[in-house]
């Protein structure tokens, strides 16, 4: 499980209603992107994959590299 939290950068307040997706850099046959999921009131959104190396997404813009694993906040304007 890989879960993100979307954090308003300016309060740290959680953002509810962010668009989640994850793009794992996994090689040709498993690499790629998961399927888009939404926070909730708590700011988070969860995926059911395997950790790995890759980047996340929130509303379409990438957040930089990272491994990809447990519970990541990330902040957004």
């Amino acid at each position: 499980m890989v879960s993100v939290k979307v954090c308003a950068q300016n309060s740290g307040r959680p953002v509810e209603n962010a668009k989640v997706a994850l793009h794992f850099d996994r090689g040709m046959l498993s690499g790629g992107f998961t399927g888009t999921e939404y926070t909730g009131r708590d700011g988070e959104a969860h995926f059911d994959t395997d950790p790995g190396p890759g980047r996340i997404y929130v509303n379409g813009k990438a957040q930089g590299d990272r491994v990809l694993k447990g519970l990541m906040v990330v902040y957004i304007d």
